[in-house]
């Protein structure tokens, strides 16, 4: 992130005036496109941060982008403002801090469910019932991801915490004791 305050002060002076304006849910579809497009693109987000390309242009180019996608008007202020302030490279940024806001404003958890194979439906309202469990009043919003080198078991992240229940943590804790047993033996 290049510069996290400025992101968050933009992203709070947005989600005010979206709230104001009684646009919040529209403003964070933009926002999530917005993200879907800098994820995609990188030559995107290179071209918002060269400082060889006027600002102007990378406006029409932004704005070239957003046109016929339905985007509203408080967006299009909203991106036209960061770029009349020189701030378009910092429009990435922007848009995942107004996210962030947005889910603390509505009391939504993002969790990360990482399992070594797909987990049915029933799988994945259980974990969300029991997380919800731990957080009530929160709504809870699953994130799930294969990675086969867990071999089995899950990992959990949430609120920059991490629970690690795999089958690869076990036998990496197991090694460690092995060797760390190992080396003591021979010492005694």
């Amino acid at each position: 992130m290049q510069n996290p305050r400025l992101a968050t002060r933009y992203a709070k002076s947005l989600l005010d005036l979206a709230v104001e304006k009684n646009s919040l849910e529209d403003t964070l579809k933009d926002m999530q496109l917005l993200t879907s497009i800098c994820a995609q693109s990188h030559d995107f987000v290179v071209m918002l941060r060269s400082p060889v390309i006027a600002p102007d242009k990378k406006k029409k180019i932004i704005e070239t982008l957003l046109e016929g996608r339905n985007v509203s008007k408080l967006t299009h202020a909203f991106v036209d403002l960061l770029a009349a302030k020189g701030r378009e490279a910092n429009l990435p940024e922007v848009a995942q801090a107004f996210q962030a806001q947005y889910n603390e404003l509505k009391n939504i958890k993002l969790v990360n469910v990482t399992t070594a194979t797909d987990m049915s439906d029933a799988t994945l309202s259980s974990i969300k019932e029991k997380i919800a469990g731990y957080l009530p009043g929160d709504s809870i919003q699953l994130k799930t991801t294969v990675n086969e080198a867990l071999i089995g078991g899950f990992v959990i992240e949430m609120d920059n915490k991490l629970y690690d229940a795999s089958v690869r943590k076990k036998l990496n804790d197991f090694k460690s004791k092995v060797i760390d047993t190992t080396y003591e033996s021979k010492i005694g």
